[in-house]
Protein backbone atom coordinates (compact mmCIF):
# COMPACT_ATOMS: atom_id res chain seq x y z
CA UNK A 1 0.00 0.00 0.00
CA UNK A 2 1.33 3.49 -1.12
CA UNK A 3 1.95 6.31 1.77
CA UNK A 4 -0.48 8.23 -0.03
CA UNK A 5 -3.46 5.56 -0.81
CA UNK A 6 -2.80 4.83 3.15
CA UNK A 7 -3.08 8.53 3.96
CA UNK A 8 -6.83 8.93 2.20
CA UNK A 9 -7.92 5.53 3.79
CA UNK A 10 -6.93 7.14 7.06
CA UNK A 11 -8.62 10.50 6.57
CA UNK A 12 -12.28 8.62 5.30
CA UNK A 13 -11.96 6.17 8.43
CA UNK A 14 -11.04 9.88 10.06
CA UNK A 15 -14.32 11.26 9.26
CA UNK A 16 -16.95 7.85 8.82
CA UNK A 17 -15.70 7.65 13.06
CA UNK A 18 -17.74 10.64 13.28
CA UNK A 19 -21.02 8.80 12.35
CA UNK A 20 -23.53 9.41 15.36
CA UNK A 21 -25.14 6.35 14.12
CA UNK A 22 -23.76 3.43 16.25
CA UNK A 23 -24.00 -0.47 14.66
CA UNK A 24 -23.29 -3.63 16.44
CA UNK A 25 -20.34 -5.42 15.46
CA UNK A 26 -19.92 -8.57 17.25
CA UNK A 27 -20.11 -7.38 20.80
CA UNK A 28 -19.61 -3.77 20.58
CA UNK A 29 -20.88 -0.74 19.00
CA UNK A 30 -19.30 1.20 16.43
CA UNK A 31 -20.20 4.19 13.78
CA UNK A 32 -21.86 2.76 10.88
CA UNK A 33 -20.27 4.73 8.46
CA UNK A 34 -16.74 3.34 9.68
CA UNK A 35 -18.03 -0.29 9.60
CA UNK A 36 -19.34 0.42 6.29
CA UNK A 37 -16.32 1.43 4.59
CA UNK A 38 -14.36 -1.05 6.10
CA UNK A 39 -16.94 -3.74 4.98
CA UNK A 40 -16.32 -2.70 1.35
CA UNK A 41 -12.70 -2.62 1.73
CA UNK A 42 -12.62 -5.87 3.06
CA UNK A 43 -15.19 -7.44 0.51
CA UNK A 44 -13.09 -5.51 -2.14
CA UNK A 45 -10.16 -7.27 -1.27
CA UNK A 46 -11.44 -10.77 -0.99
CA UNK A 47 -13.42 -10.42 -4.36
CA UNK A 48 -10.70 -8.37 -6.02
CA UNK A 49 -6.98 -8.64 -4.97
CA UNK A 50 -5.29 -7.55 -7.80
CA UNK A 51 -8.06 -4.31 -7.14
CA UNK A 52 -6.80 -1.03 -8.21
CA UNK A 53 -6.01 2.58 -5.90
CA UNK A 54 -8.86 3.96 -7.55
CA UNK A 55 -11.19 1.37 -6.26
CA UNK A 56 -9.87 1.02 -3.20
CA UNK A 57 -10.29 4.40 -2.31
CA UNK A 58 -13.67 4.35 -4.13
CA UNK A 59 -14.95 1.14 -2.12
CA UNK A 60 -13.49 2.67 1.16
CA UNK A 61 -15.07 6.07 0.79
CA UNK A 62 -18.28 5.13 -0.80
CA UNK A 63 -20.60 6.34 2.00
CA UNK A 64 -18.39 9.14 3.30
CA UNK A 65 -20.04 11.39 6.08
CA UNK A 66 -23.67 9.68 4.72
CA UNK A 67 -25.60 10.68 8.13
CA UNK A 68 -24.90 14.74 7.02
CA UNK A 69 -27.15 14.30 4.46
CA UNK A 70 -30.48 12.42 5.82
CA UNK A 71 -32.86 10.35 3.91
CA UNK A 72 -35.77 12.40 5.78
CA UNK A 73 -34.07 16.01 4.00
CA UNK A 74 -35.49 14.60 1.29
CA UNK A 75 -39.10 13.80 -0.42
CA UNK A 76 -41.14 10.50 0.01
CA UNK A 77 -41.17 8.38 -2.72
CA UNK A 78 -38.85 7.24 -5.39
CA UNK A 79 -38.13 9.83 -7.18
CA UNK A 80 -37.47 11.53 -3.79
CA UNK A 81 -35.04 8.20 -3.04
CA UNK A 82 -33.27 9.17 -6.40
CA UNK A 83 -32.52 12.62 -5.84
CA UNK A 84 -30.80 12.22 -2.46
CA UNK A 85 -28.53 9.51 -3.59
CA UNK A 86 -27.68 11.39 -6.39
CA UNK A 87 -26.89 14.45 -3.85
CA UNK A 88 -25.03 12.01 -1.99
CA UNK A 89 -22.75 10.96 -4.41
CA UNK A 90 -21.96 13.94 -5.51
CA UNK A 91 -20.66 14.72 -1.50
CA UNK A 92 -19.11 11.81 -1.35
CA UNK A 93 -16.59 12.55 -4.44
CA UNK A 94 -16.45 16.25 -3.92
CA UNK A 95 -15.74 14.64 -0.01
CA UNK A 96 -12.73 12.17 -1.01
CA UNK A 97 -11.70 13.73 -3.82
CA UNK A 98 -10.21 17.16 -1.42
CA UNK A 99 -8.53 13.82 0.94
CA UNK A 100 -7.02 12.68 -2.03
CA UNK A 101 -5.60 16.19 -3.06
CA UNK A 102 -4.15 16.83 0.36
CA UNK A 103 -2.81 13.42 0.69
CA UNK A 104 -0.81 14.41 -3.01
CA UNK A 105 -3.02 12.41 -5.94
CA UNK A 106 -3.53 14.82 -8.98
CA UNK A 107 -6.54 15.59 -10.86
CA UNK A 108 -6.89 12.47 -12.90
CA UNK A 109 -6.66 10.11 -10.02
CA UNK A 110 -8.95 12.41 -8.09
CA UNK A 111 -11.64 12.80 -11.38
CA UNK A 112 -11.45 8.75 -11.66
CA UNK A 113 -12.48 7.97 -8.03
CA UNK A 114 -15.01 10.99 -8.62
CA UNK A 115 -16.83 9.05 -11.58
CA UNK A 116 -16.58 5.59 -9.65
CA UNK A 117 -18.13 7.44 -6.33
CA UNK A 118 -21.09 9.37 -8.90
CA UNK A 119 -21.58 5.58 -10.36
CA UNK A 120 -20.71 6.66 -14.06
CA UNK A 121 -20.64 3.97 -16.38
CA UNK A 122 -22.12 1.44 -14.90
CA UNK A 123 -22.04 -1.89 -16.93
CA UNK A 124 -19.49 -0.19 -19.82
CA UNK A 125 -16.54 0.74 -16.78
CA UNK A 126 -15.18 -2.51 -15.48
CA UNK A 127 -14.06 -0.26 -12.18
CA UNK A 128 -17.29 0.78 -11.94
CA UNK A 129 -18.66 -2.60 -12.47
CA UNK A 130 -16.47 -4.17 -10.19
CA UNK A 131 -17.34 -1.37 -7.41
CA UNK A 132 -21.08 -2.28 -8.01
CA UNK A 133 -20.25 -5.94 -7.29
CA UNK A 134 -18.60 -4.83 -4.31
CA UNK A 135 -21.80 -2.96 -2.87
CA UNK A 136 -24.08 -6.03 -3.78
CA UNK A 137 -22.21 -8.18 -2.19
CA UNK A 138 -21.49 -5.92 0.82
CA UNK A 139 -25.65 -5.25 0.90
CA UNK A 140 -26.20 -9.20 0.64
CA UNK A 141 -23.57 -10.31 3.39
CA UNK A 142 -24.67 -7.87 5.92
CA UNK A 143 -27.56 -5.17 5.69
CA UNK A 144 -30.02 -7.80 3.43
CA UNK A 145 -31.55 -10.04 6.66
CA UNK A 146 -32.10 -6.66 8.41
CA UNK A 147 -33.85 -5.29 5.45
CA UNK A 148 -35.43 -8.12 4.51
CA UNK A 149 -37.08 -8.31 8.07
CA UNK A 150 -38.19 -4.54 8.20
CA UNK A 151 -39.88 -4.67 4.48
CA UNK A 152 -42.79 -6.86 2.79
CA UNK A 153 -41.99 -9.83 0.70
CA UNK A 154 -43.03 -8.20 -2.76
CA UNK A 155 -40.53 -5.04 -1.90
CA UNK A 156 -37.95 -7.09 -1.34
CA UNK A 157 -38.03 -9.18 -4.26
CA UNK A 158 -37.95 -5.83 -6.79
CA UNK A 159 -35.04 -4.90 -4.68
CA UNK A 160 -33.06 -7.68 -5.16
CA UNK A 161 -34.35 -8.13 -8.65
CA UNK A 162 -32.98 -4.20 -9.07
CA UNK A 163 -29.63 -5.01 -7.18
CA UNK A 164 -29.06 -7.97 -9.20
CA UNK A 165 -29.34 -6.26 -12.68
CA UNK A 166 -26.37 -3.67 -11.47
CA UNK A 167 -24.56 -6.99 -10.88
CA UNK A 168 -21.91 -8.52 -13.39
CA UNK A 169 -23.15 -12.35 -14.67
CA UNK A 170 -19.50 -13.14 -12.93
CA UNK A 171 -21.16 -11.79 -9.79
CA UNK A 172 -24.83 -13.54 -9.87
CA UNK A 173 -22.87 -16.66 -9.95
CA UNK A 174 -20.43 -15.65 -7.25
CA UNK A 175 -23.55 -14.73 -5.59
CA UNK A 176 -25.13 -17.52 -6.23
CA UNK A 177 -22.73 -20.21 -4.78
CA UNK A 178 -21.61 -17.62 -1.66
CA UNK A 179 -25.52 -17.05 -0.95
CA UNK A 180 -26.81 -20.72 -1.36
CA UNK A 181 -29.45 -20.52 1.70
CA UNK A 182 -31.60 -17.66 -0.04
CA UNK A 183 -35.21 -18.71 -0.42
CA UNK A 184 -35.98 -19.46 -4.23
CA UNK A 185 -37.62 -16.67 -5.21
CA UNK A 186 -34.84 -14.26 -4.25
CA UNK A 187 -32.51 -16.67 -6.05
CA UNK A 188 -34.55 -16.38 -9.28
CA UNK A 189 -34.41 -13.18 -8.67
CA UNK A 190 -30.41 -12.88 -8.58
CA UNK A 191 -30.34 -15.03 -11.69
CA UNK A 192 -32.07 -13.13 -13.65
Amino acid sequence: MTARLATVLAAIDAANAADPTLERDGAAERPAALLYGERMSAETARLFPDASEHLRIAARGQHVERWRMPRASYPEGRAGYLAWRTAQAASHAERVGAMMAEAGYGAADIDAVARLLRKEGIKRNPEMQRLEDVICFVFLRWYFADFAARHDPEAVLRIVARTARKMSAEARTRALAEFGDLPADLAEAIRG
